[in-house]
């Protein structure tokens, strides 16, 4: 790998790092200058990876302007939540039907992960856990169709959840209660209970109102 590439790659990751976490939050503006005087780089591997953030979606460029984060659309929430529900609660009924297998040990080991988080206020690494909790279940019904699809939310599910916390005033230790609802109801196979209980987290913590659910 040669050294231009290698400096292009890590500004890549770390600029979606901070689009994804909310450190770089929709609809602001920034320059290759900025960016690459914070990590200490020439622009060149900065333009490449604002080219690649572009190309995804990510960012918006403006010649001799900048570059705009750009803002999570207005209905991207609601549809990332009803596809979620679709997934997650399909995901339990396979379980209901095959056994819940080694996930209520996965489970209770991403709310005892969850719980230190909360204690310590780490936002960033909760939103991560948050997003991974969810997929635990999804990937033990073991469709991969399901699960790829899953995925690829992931990492749209990882903004909404860290702009969530971010906005405040948000109780994560109530987010960990009801997660904590869900893996119960995962491992018991109510799937009714668990899809209801869904719809009232994901409303909650984006603050949606979620129809037809």
């Amino acid at each position: 790998m040669s050294k231009t590439y290698s400096s292009a790659e890590h500004a890549y990751r770390e600029v979606k790092e901070r689009i994804l976490s909310g450190a770089l939050p929709g609809g602001e503006l920034i320059s290759e200058g900025e960016i690459a005087a914070a990590l200490g780089t020439s622009r060149t591997p900065v333009r490449e990876a604002f080219l690649r953030l572009e190309t995804e979606g990510w960012m918006r460029l403006y010649p001799k302007r900048g570059a705009l984060v750009v803002p999570i659309p207005p209905d991207e929430a609601a549809h990332v939540a009803h596809a979620r529900h679709v997934v997650e609660t399909a995901a339990v009924r396979t379980l209901a039907a095959t056994g819940p297998g080694t996930v209520a040990a996965s489970l209770r080991a991403s709310l005892d992960r969850q719980r230190a988080l909360a204690a310590g206020r780490d936002l960033d690494a909760f939103a991560v856990e948050d997003t991974d909790f969810h997929r635990t279940y999804v990937a033990a019904a073991g469709n991969p169709l399901l699960t790829d699809f899953y995925d690829s939310l992931r990492e749209r599910q990882r903004r909404m959840n860290s702009i969530a916390l971010r906005r405040g005033p948000l109780d994560i230790d109530r987010i960990v209660d009801q997660h904590a609802r869900l893996a119960e109801l995962v491992v018991g196979g109510d799937v009714d209970g668990f899809a209801t209980a869904l719809v009232d987290h994901l409303a909650g913590v984006h603050q949606l109102e979620l129809r037809g659910l």
